[in-house]
């Protein structure tokens, strides 16, 4: 398998869950809002033999022509969009769905895109801030969105469970081919050096929970080979 890391920046989040572009030769953290946190928007792009599958989405920017930027970073890997044949969400707060697509229309359609059922419901009786509705919208009643329903494989081949401690219905993938074996955790599995501590972090709908999830996963991958996929990571997007 190909795995390709499709960063649209680093950026500072604190309290009002805005995300603010952060660029350390210009920036320094102390001068953000206490609390801030400095992360980095990464989907990814797995590449195996029968699809092309984007993990997550990011913010849905766009620069300054007016393009998305998901589809530039895609491009400049020589994928056309057209050829994403899967899209899978770990979950939908808008630094994971936001490049999903807009109002009616999605932004990759000619893929399937892959989301708990639960979690789009949860989505819209939150709202904002977490949750941008326009986004989402294209996610409902459209044939090209396969809602799931708890656990279970994608082709035989991607595995994909309920976890519901970073958002309710927050889901985590295993993808395996040949031997081989990527694990995405989304928010829940979001940088390396959270894998190697116990902490419960505040941002969590269940910090405990995910830090045992974290403390499992580790365990496993380490043992068995995993290829991790950090979504927040500026320094190690991937590893093993």
């Amino acid at each position: 398998m190909k795995i390709i890391p499709l960063s649209e920046g680093s950026f500072t989040i604190d309290k009002s869950k805005q995300f603010v572009p952060f660029d350390e030769k210009e920036h320094a953290l102390q001068e953000r809002p206490v609390g801030s946190l400095l992360v980095e928007i990464q989907p990814f792009l797995v590449i195996t033999s029968r699809d092309i599958i984007l993990l997550d989405t990011g913010l849905g920017f766009n620069d300054a022509d007016g393009k998305l930027q998901l589809h530039k970073n895609l491009m400049a890997h020589h994928i056309n969009p057209s050829e994403v044949s899967k899209v899978f969400l770990s979950h939908l707060h808008k630094d994971h769905a936001g490049g999903a697509g807009h109002n009616a229309a999605l932004n990759f359609p000619q893929a399937a895109y892959y989301v708990q059922q639960k979690e789009l419901d949860f989505a819209f009786e939150k709202g904002v801030p977490s949750f941008i509705l326009s986004d989402l919208e294209c996610l409902q009643q459209n044939e090209k969105v396969i809602m799931l329903d708890g656990d279970g494989f994608i082709d035989d081949y991607i595995e994909y469970r309920i976890s519901g401690a970073h958002s309710p219905f927050h889901q985590v993938c295993w993808i395996r081919e040949e031997g081989e074996t990527v694990f995405f955790g989304g928010d829940e599995a979001p940088q390396l050096q959270q894998m190697k501590h116990r902490f419960v972090a505040k941002y969590d709908a269940d910090g405990r929970k995910a830090m045992e999830y974290r403390k499992q996963w580790w365990e496993e991958g380490r043992e068995q080979g995993w290829k991790f996929l950090f979504y927040h990571d500026i320094k190690s997007p991937v590893w093993g």
